[in-house]
């Protein structure tokens, strides 16, 4: 039974995903310099996630939207950085946005939380 929980989750997860790249929003223009600012800045974040994951999914739509080329970690079973995730971060639980900010590590865990912290920041 729970391999046809998969089964249906990952047919769903990879239809989801599917939509998203249809239907993805136009990226925020910037000019030139302020993006390379940007892009300085965002070296110190990293988005951990599943690829078919929705919220996951909804947070990348986001991160496409504002423009910002956060690197994205997949935490799939066997993947070094789930353990990562949960070690570092305390729980297996995506999206998770991961803020390296003066030697301290910021764990925002909530994909709502994650896309209104990053309106807050780059929107402008």
């Amino acid at each position: 039974m729970s391999f046809i929980i998969k089964v249906v989750r990952n047919l769903l997860g990879a239809l989801i995903s599917l939509i998203d790249i249809v239907t993805r929003p136009s990226k925020i223009k910037r000019d030139v310099a302020r993006q390379s600012e940007i892009e300085e800045q965002l070296d110190s974040y990293s988005l951990y996630q599943h690829f078919s994951c929705p919220f996951c999914i909804k947070t990348r739509r986001a991160l496409h939207k504002l423009n910002l080329p956060i690197e994205t970690k997949n935490v799939s079973t066997g993947s070094p950085y789930r353990q990562e995730l949960l070690e570092k971060g305390g729980k297996i639980q995506v999206p998770c946005l991961r803020i390296e900010e003066n030697g301290k590590d910021i764990w925002m865990y909530e994909s709502s939380e994650i896309i209104g912290y990053l309106n807050k920041q780059f929107a402008n």
